[in-house]
């Protein structure tokens, strides 16, 4: 396999071989990020096991989230900066293994303190994979990494989609039994002891649910267990070409206002990741309170949501082939606007609530791949500049739904889950036109200058062109003015040597001294300059014959 320069680092050969590795590095990276979307997402529905098992109420282990999702920040910087020091295989394969021992040892975990810490380490594994995905994907397929993007981001979906199916896997004979044990208890408790109840029915379905989950953690840290020692198989096959990688990735060089792009495109994954992650959080409880829907049209349309954002993720993969990174991104946030601008002013109608919703998922879809394959055009994404772009993501997903709680809470009469929609879609339409003019800006400003050299240059070689030709004109109309007055000196001497000869009578001497020198001066009219020698000669010659 051959390397070459692609996106600021290493792409496999054309060759067979180099193609089939390719492709098994793309496969890998959605394999993985299939499974860290079920890491993700597992969380949700083993949470009151979790809490139980430590001791805790729900609303009491909330810092988990907070310890989760400070680990993820940190592991992405991490990442970022490693990802530029050694092998992007082998250091995807230690987050993954990292990721495995922690899903394996939580379920046994019963002290809030370890089970922040752990969920802090599974963080930032998470953060150090979303990093490095994105990039090895950049750098393996270079400019055609827009479909894989959307690939691994569609994994993604598909495995936080997957994994309340996992976590409710071993929950139907245990359930059986925990709610045939609880109600005997509950019958003889509730006699003697009413207030008791709650603790006494505690600790039977307890222990069949911490089985239960046992084995959905098991089952999803063995998948990425197993996922971890392909990125080692990876490794090995890919070797001998990290070195032609580095040596290629030196040539590269970032744009001149490579910084103030990737500022700007952090912002705006800010607003969007956090738009994303709050209207799927809030839209269920906007559904009760404004739409007054029941719970399972809410939570309908909560899937509706999703379930547009994951179709469109999945038609994007083959859209990405076709449509350039720029106009996917064009398309999502016109319809992000359109379907905010619906939801904001209009969704006390049902069915503008139903389609802006499934129109507002659609459009979210595709934002964020296609924002780093877009970026890729114009500059080098190293392992720092994609730390930038998942720390801005984290951050949005931190602060904009605890803004949108707290503002909820405290006017509950406005729809503000609605207008933040709304807000961060203007913000995200205007900061892409201005990511996209400073991105174009010095590309456009070199080829104009490059235009006035080339014209500067033509028109230096025209006037130099013109001055040569006035020259040589000039040139020739002094030769022809010399050949004429040559000319005319010629036919004086001429007619005064004839007038001269025929004043002569007969065969004298005179003549045959005169018809020489006559011969002479109308065979080799150059030595003649003017008539004056002529003249002179024909005088002289003259005297002597007199």
């Amino acid at each position: 396999a051959e390397a070459a320069a692609a996106g600021g680092g290493w792409r496999c050969g054309r060759c067979g071989d180099g193609a089939a590795l390719r492709w098994c590095i793309s496969g890998t990276l959605c394999a993985s990020f299939l499974g860290l979307g079920m890491s993700i997402a597992v969380l949700g529905p083993t949470f009151p096991t979790l809490a139980a098992n430590v001791g805790k109420n729900v609303s009491d282990i909330y810092y988990i989230f907070v310890g989760r999702s400070l680990g993820s920040l940190g592991g992405s910087v991490l990442g970022g900066v490693l990802f530029d020091c050694m092998d992007a295989t082998l250091l995807l394969a230690f987050s993954m293994l990292g990721t495995a021992a922690g899903l394996y040892v939580i379920p046994w975990c019963n002290q809030s303190l370890l089970l922040t810490i752990l969920m802090s380490v599974i963080g930032g594994s998470m953060g150090i994979l979303d990093t490095g995905g994105n990039v090895l994907a950049l750098y393996t397929w270079g400019s055609e990494a827009g479909p894989h993007l959307q690939a691994l981001h569609f994994s993604f979906a598909a495995g936080a989609f997957l994994a309340p199916m996992v976590a409710q896997m071993d929950l139907g004979s245990s359930e059986s039994e925990g709610l045939a044990g609880a109600e005997k208890i509950n019958q003889s408790v509730l006699k003697s002891v009413p207030t008791a109840s709650a603790v006494s029915t505690t600790p039977a379905p307890n222990d069949h649910h911490n089985e239960s989950f046992l084995w959905s953690y098991i089952f999803i840290g063995t998948y990425i267990l197993l996922v971890s020692i392909f990125f080692f198989v990876l490794f090995s096959k890919s070797s001998s070409a990290r070195d032609k990688s580095k040596a290629s990735a030196q040539k590269d060089k970032l744009a001149k206002y490579h910084w103030p792009l990737v500022g700007l495109l952090f912002v705006f994954f800010l607003f969007y990741v956090g738009a994303e992650v709050t209207y799927g959080s809030y839209v269920y409880t906007h559904a009760l309170v404004f739409a007054e829907m029941k719970e399972s049209e809410a939570a309908t349309l909560n899937s509706v949501f999703w379930g547009a954002f994951a179709l469109c993720r999945g038609a994007a993969i083959f859209g990405a082939a076709f449509l350039s990174p720029a106009t996917m991104i064009v398309m999502s946030l016109l319809c992000s606007a359109a379907s905010s601008t619906a939801l904001a002013f209009f969704s006390h109608f049902r069915a503008a609530l139903w389609a802006g919703s499934a129109v507002y998922g659609a459009s979210m879809a595709t934002i964020f791949p296609s924002g780093i394959a877009w970026i890729e055009q114009y500059t080098v994404v190293e392992g720092k500049t994609a730390s930038l772009f998942v720390v801005g993501a984290a951050l949005g997903e931190m602060c904009i739904p605890v803004a949108v709680g707290y503002l909820q809470g405290r006017y509950h009469h406005v729809p503000v889950v609605m207008y933040t929609a709304f807000v961060t879609s203007l913000v995200t339409v205007l900061l892409f036109p201005a990511m996209y003019k400073l991105a174009n800006w010095p590309q456009q400003r070199d080829s104009q200058e490059v235009s006035d050299r080339e014209t500067r240059k033509t028109l230096l070689s025209n006037s130099r062109l013109t001055e040569d030709e006035e020259e040589e004109e000039q040139h020739v109309r002094e030769w022809n003015d010399a050949d004429f007055e040559v000319v005319e000196m010629n036919d004086e001497l001429k007619n005064s040597l004839m007038d001269t000869s025929c004043r002569i009578p007969g065969d004298s001497p005179a003549e045959v001294s005169l018809q020489p020198h006559l011969d002479n001066a109308l065979s080799d009219p150059p030595v003649v300059a003017d008539g004056s020698p002529g003249r002179q000669n024909g005088s002289i010659d003259w005297e002597k014959s007199e």
